[in-house]
């Protein structure tokens, strides 16, 4: 039995499959925030979810945008997160009426540093695996554990030859 590549079970997300699936995830959230259905803020976690964030932060009209930066990967290997760049404390608190938004969680444990220093916010991601999927109050698609996500950013077109022939 061979070990598959990350590439082998992937999941390919084109800017509009992106763009579709962050307007679910807004209408989703749409009324349930804590100020009469409305969120005070968005906090983007970079760089992932700053595309999905800004779709979020547009449907919904937040205007209150920004950013945590957490680094845990080193191109397709995760290590021990750390956050690299806080939002404005002063502005998101303890996370009552933000909405934190991602691209995915995969194990949860960017997530949870996350969490731990805005333990009231509202935390949603576009894509889901299982074992993230309890640091998440709302997403849109699970996808299985093993499967590698290909999000838009990360690729490009590039001509590619046919199977037969060379016309």
């Amino acid at each position: 039995m061979s070990v598959r590549l990350p590439h082998e079970k992937g999941f390919h997300v084109s800017w509009d499959q992106l763009h579709r699936d962050a307007r679910a995830l807004a209408w989703r959230l749409d009324g349930h925030g804590p100020d009469d259905g409305s969120w005070r803020a968005v906090v983007a976690i970079t760089r992932g979810g700053m595309a999905p964030a800004m779709i979020v932060a547009r449907e919904l009209d937040i205007r209150m945008v920004d950013t945590i930066s957490v680094k845990s990967y080193h191109h397709q290997t995760q290590g021990e997160p750390r956050i690299i760049k806080h939002p404005d404390m002063e502005v998101v608190g303890d996370g009552t009426g933000v909405l934190i938004v991602d691209d995915l969680v995969d194990t949860g444990r960017t997530l949870e540093v996350v969490r731990s220093h805005m333990p009231r916010a509202h935390v949603a991601t576009v894509y889901a695996k299982p074992q993230g999927r309890d640091q998440v109050d709302t997403y849109i698609t699970e996808v299985s554990q093993d499967t590698w996500i290909f999000f838009p950013w990360d690729m490009a077109l590039q001509y590619v030859e046919p199977y037969r022939g060379h016309d």
